[in-house]
């Protein structure tokens, strides 16, 4: 079966030419009709170097340049405070790695008190599975991978929510991305694409072009846990090698108007970690088998 249409891979085109010197000034020598596209370049712009995303390079000679890097492409974040599950919070661990070429994300918490539950939740692209210890069911006799590909959505938007998603893919969106004020804040709106369309998301940025809050609406009313509410605040340096990638020190996390997350981050490495998220065997074919069916319409996180 082929396989469906990545958000990275338009992403990665869409950001070159967007970070391109020569497509910047050629944006800035176009006449005031082109004045909502040059907001939009400007605005995601200043919210990635808000973020310590990009690298410039002075090599060449004259005007001549090569193109910025967004330097963010792994990491891996470190926090604790309280989850919430059914309704009923909990103190817990939370350890979230990350990558977005390709789309991955892997998602360990432990939660404090009675049993001390620990879980793994992962997805990679459309995969979903839960794992008894990471990486597990990659290797005869060493944990287990239970297929989850129903929530495979609502765990890929995790990624595209966090401020270095934002930033991707309203680049990745082009001129559907919309730019507007709102008592004195910046706004970015814009589709998301690939599995993920059919959500759109708001994200509002205070006078650094940090971003402070995202916002999810779905277009089926049905999809419910796909209506997401972050907030990001005491933006820092957070690794312990310092890398000028500032990260969220405080995240609050609402899903369908109900609190999800409350997290006090500890630490960031956004070093570009080695992380990798083969998809074991089994749920390889579980998503072949889930298609043939035409199962995962409700999605779960």
């Amino acid at each position: 079966m082929p396989k469906k249409i990545v958000l990275q891979i338009s992403m990665i085109a869409a950001a070159a030419a967007f970070f391109c010197h020569t497509a910047i000034a050629q944006n800035e020598a176009k006449p005031p009709a082109a004045s909502d596209s040059m907001d939009r370049v400007k605005v995601l712009r200043a919210a990635a170097d808000a973020l310590g995303m990009l690298r410039w390079s002075d090599i060449g000679a004259g005007a001549t340049h090569l193109p910025a890097i967004d330097v963010v492409t792994t990491m891996e974040i470190f926090a604790s405070g309280t989850v919430y599950s059914g309704g009923q919070p909990s103190a817990a661990e939370y350890h979230a790695a990350l990558a977005y070429i390709p789309p991955a994300m892997r998602v360990e918490i432990t939660r404090k008190g009675a049993g001390d539950a620990h879980t793994i939740q992962t997805v990679r692209e459309n995969y979903a599975w839960n794992e008894s210890e990471v990486g597990g069911g990659l290797v005869p006799g060493k944990g287990t991978a239970t297929p989850a590909m129903p929530a495979a959505k609502a765990r890929l938007l995790q990624l595209w929510i966090l401020p270095y998603g934002v930033v991707k893919a309203a680049i990745a969106a082009g001129d559907k991305t919309k730019v507007s004020m709102e008592n004195g804040a910046t706004i970015i709106t814009f589709p998301l694409s690939g599995n993920l369309a059919g959500v759109t998301l708001t994200a509002s940025l205070d006078s650094k072009s940090l971003i402070t809050k995202v916002e999810t609406r779905p277009d089926n009313p049905a999809q419910a846990n796909m209506a997401i509410e972050t907030e990001y605040s005491d933006y820092a340096d957070h690794g312990e090698v310092l890398t000028d990638i500032k990260s969220p020190g405080h995240i609050v996390e609402k899903q369908a108007g109900k609190p999800m997350l409350d997290l006090q981050v500890k630490m960031v490495n956004a070093n570009d970690p080695y992380l990798v998220f083969p998809v074991p065997p089994n749920v390889k074919a579980a998503s072949s088998q889930t298609s043939v069916n035409g199962a995962g319409a409700n999605y779960a996180k």
